[in-house]
């Protein structure tokens, strides 16, 4: 592992900061382990990216430059999120095409932002996590962070460095839960379609615990599983990597 440390800023994003505040403590974890010296930026907002994705580009705009001008001055940007993630890196530059000092600034930002678990592997060269987990897990590649960022690989990578994880892969892991942001809104028809066949390929592989990188999909799963009566504990792969799953209940369980 690299023995430098650097001043890295947590982007928390709304989902986890209104849903899943485990999920931050446990990057902020992990990210110390890593040997980072961890802040979390109090004037972060969202990303932008539901205005994004439903056309308003001016709100989406506004949000960027906030975050711009909150997070630019870091060594790094950190997200416990692919599609926040791949907002802040892919999409940012394209907003400021009218603006070439912003644009500028938003490409510099956009290189220097990372998904949380593959920050800690492909940047931070963390081979292993310290923390320990017993059981069956299985895990769901969201759709930005797999396609936009390349992660697949690092989170299986880390859960396999702890002894008492087993790791069964699902059928299409790479085929998308249905959440897809303001998509679950605008065609919920499909999307349950797409989330009840995602929840058949999880059931089936007889884990007890389903992981994945991005709180949105892992709310839909969670929500689809119970529903279908499938009895499967659902959680942020930071918590599992952090050991920090005693600290809140499964997502969709109630302490």
């Amino acid at each position: 592992m690299l023995q430098t440390r650097p001043r890295v800023a947590l982007f928390v994003t709304c989902l986890v900061d209104l849903y899943r505040p485990n999920v931050g403590f446990s990057a902020i974890a992990l990210l110390e382990e890593a040997g980072c010296q961890v802040e979390v930026p109090r004037a972060q907002t969202c990303c932008g990216q539901p205005a994004y994705n439903s056309g308003d580009r001016q709100t989406a705009k506004d949000l960027a430059r906030a975050v711009i001008d909150e997070f630019l001055h870091y060594d790094h940007v950190v997200v416990p999120s692919g599609s926040c993630g791949g907002m802040i890196s892919h999409h940012y530059p394209a907003l400021f095409d009218d603006d070439p000092e912003y644009r500028g600034k938003a490409e510099a930002l956009g290189a220097k932002t990372h998904e949380l678990v593959s920050f800690l592997t492909d940047v931070r060269g963390m081979e292993g996590v310290a923390a320990r987990f017993e059981g069956v897990v299985t895990y769901h590649d969201s759709c930005s962070g797999l396609r936009e960022l390349g992660v697949k690989a690092q989170p299986r990578k880390l859960l396999g460095s702890m002894p008492g994880v087993v790791v069964k892969e699902m059928a299409d892991a790479e085929i998308c839960c249905g959440f897809g942001g303001t998509f679950c809104v605008k065609y919920p028809e499909i999307s349950t379609r797409m989330v009840t066949d995602k929840a058949k390929s999880i059931a089936a592989t007889g884990a007890d615990t389903l992981l994945a990188g991005d709180l949105g999909c892992l709310l839909n799963m969670a929500g689809r599983l119970k529903r279908e009566g499938v009895p499967m504990k659902v959680r942020h792969v930071a918590e599992v990597l952090a050991g920090r799953t005693e600290e809140a209940p499964a997502i969709g369980e109630v302490s």
